[in-house]
């Protein structure tokens, strides 16, 4: 099959290479064919210094191509992938070629059928999420069919059914779900003209699997249900989400048959010179997947934010958070302000405050009766109290990012982070016990004409914890709109272990043309986890050369 593939990708490839976009329209009855294209590549060199070890075929590359073909109502689209081999740090079942992922649509005035792949959410994802991150090698699309309509302007209706991806393959189990939004104000004409405006959803999943274990009697069906609300009136935005799960026994919550649930809520106001938003969320075994023995990032069918801030410094984001769906309670707290123009703080062009807060803590969890453990196999597992925090904290930030433009050349971004990262919980070790990480930086920006800036980065990392503090600088030179040019340098100059005092020092440049950009860097990577709205990958030490090729058409 993945021979098969590759000789479709190659024929393709060629017939493109040698006739433009627009003849294929043409000769494809005035349709359109666009498509985008990745490679990113690493070439490995051995590093004792940062415990960098050469792989076997010294070269690695992840690869896609995605094409897809446009007349009037009707669509269609692939996706080829090459993992020769995958770059470290991603999942090795993604090995070798294929296309993983491929589509047909058909869409009228009120009704669009999809069949073949697709990505597709439910609300803020709790119950339903099924998205593509190529950064984190995350793919969970659905295959199957799907259908979405709006015979009645104001209710859009959704039904669909299918298995997950599981990288080169399918998941076992069958995802099913439904989902309705209703919004109050194009329905009734009465309500047309009224300044806030109300919208209602409610959602069902269920997803099949056999039960083939010969100790459990594991639920073959298992079904979610979700009901939401949106509210906007003026300034100010109100949504909640409450999600409810059966008994799911799983490898994550180690087999126990407690129900679970989530409820996230925000509230935000927003007028010239001011935004605030205040979010809270609590999470009690909600991890759902369509297959029971799924571990990591596999066969994830729902999405549960995070609410944190994702950093964009880099010594900032190495304690980034990953969501807990065994048991949490979170809150985020956002709030930026522009200083006004010709104040004394606001200067001639404004000054802009943006402060976050985040929280997450455990929830309290009891004994379902005395003769159990917490999690016990084939047990209800545990209770707790909706509104019972635990006492475990498993992640806290305080953050503080002033932007000031002194003159029409001169840019300066202050930050200051205050950090609290369980890294036993987040990360899954035990005994490495909690960091406590203070994080400064300066960035500094000089625009020397209209096409040539200067832009400097200074970081320092404060903890007693971990792998002590840490000093980053970097130098960036960007000629716009096709160059860029930089130097780094990250020091771990407080390592406990004098001998792991290590520099990663880094060297890159860039070309940008059109929709193409090539991206060249040389240096170390620092061993880590990147995290993106919750969802993590582990980083391995590296040391290296790597290239990325992006490219739209």
């Amino acid at each position: 099959m993945k021979n098969k593939s590759a000789i479709l990708f190659f024929l393709i490839t060629g017939f493109i290479t040698n006739v433009s976009a627009q003849n294929i329209s043409n000769n494809l009855n005035k349709g359109e064919i666009h498509g985008s294209f990745q490679a990113d590549c690493q070439y490995y060199f051995k590093d004792t210094a940062i415990g960098a070890s050469v792989v076997p075929e010294y070269f690695l590359m992840n690869n896609f191509e995605n094409f897809i073909y446009t007349n009037s109502k009707f669509s269609a689209g692939f996706r080829f992938e090459s993992y020769q081999n995958a770059l470290k740090g991603f999942d090795t079942r993604n090995k070798g070629i294929g296309i993983p992922y491929r589509f047909a649509s058909y869409k009228t005035e009120n009704v669009e059928i999809t069949v073949g792949n697709f990505y597709e959410q439910f609300g803020s994802g709790m119950i339903l999420r099924a998205y593509e991150d190529w950064g984190l090698g995350f793919d969970n699309s659905i295959y199957g069919i799907r259908v979405k309509s709006e015979l009645i302007k104001g209710i859009t209706l959704k039904g669909l059914a299918g298995n997950q991806r599981l990288y080169f393959a399918k998941g076992e189990g069958i995802v099913r779900g439904a989902d309705g939004e209703f919004s109050l104000n194009d329905i009734f004409k009465r309500l047309s003209e009224k300044k806030t405006r109300l919208i209602f959803g409610g959602s069902f999943v269920s997803k099949y699997q056999e039960n083939n274990d010969p100790i459990y009697y594991f639920p073959e069906n298992v079904a979610a249900c979700a009901g939401r609300f949106n509210v906007f009136s003026g300034k100010i935005n109100f949504y909640g989400e409450y999600v409810y799960k059966i008994n799911d026994p799983s490898a994550v919550n180690n087999l126990i048959y407690k129900d679970g649930n989530a409820v996230h809520s925000s509230i935000s106001y927003s007028q010239k010179g001011l935004g605030i938003l205040i979010s809270a969320k609590r999470v009690d075994n909600m991890d759902f997947r369509s297959e029971r023995s799924a571990t990591g990032n596999d066969l994830l069918i729902n999405y549960l934010p995070a609410l944190t801030k994702q950093h964009i410094y880099s010594l900032a984001s190495m304690y980034p958070y990953a969501t807990q769906p065994t048991g949490e309670m979170g809150f985020y707290a956002q709030v930026i302000y522009t200083v006004k123009k010709n104040t004394w703080l606001g200067g001639n062009y404004g000054t802009i405050v943006n402060v976050n807060y985040s929280i997450a803590n455990s929830i309290d969890k009891e004994k379902v009766n005395d003769t159990t453990q917490l999690n016990e196999k084939g047990t209800l597992g545990y209770k707790s109290g909706f509104f019972e925090i635990g006492n475990e904290k498993y992640f806290e930030d305080f953050n503080v990012e002033i932007t000031h433009k002194f003159s029409k050349k001169i840019k300066t971004i202050l930050f200051f982070a205050n950090l609290v990262y369980n890294k036993d919980v987040i990360e899954g070790h035990s005994g490495d016990g909690t960091v406590y990480a203070n994080t400064f930086a300066l960035d500094l920006s000089y625009k020397l004409d209209e096409k040539n800036n200067l832009r400097m980065e200074l970081q320092h990392l404060y903890t007693e914890q971990d792998k002590g503090n840490w000093v980053m600088g970097l130098l960036e030179y960007t000629i716009s709109p096709k160059w860029f040019f930089a130097v780094s340098d990250g020091w771990n100059y407080g390592n406990s272990d004098s001998k792991k005092q290590t520099h990663y020092y880094m060297g890159s440049f860039g070309f940008v043309k059109n929709a193409t950009r090539i991206a060249i860097n040389y240096g170390r990577q620092r061993e880590g986890i990147i995290c993106i709205g919750g969802v993590c990958r582990n980083v391995p030490s590296m040391n290296g050369i790597t290239m990325s090729i992006t490219s739209n058409f």
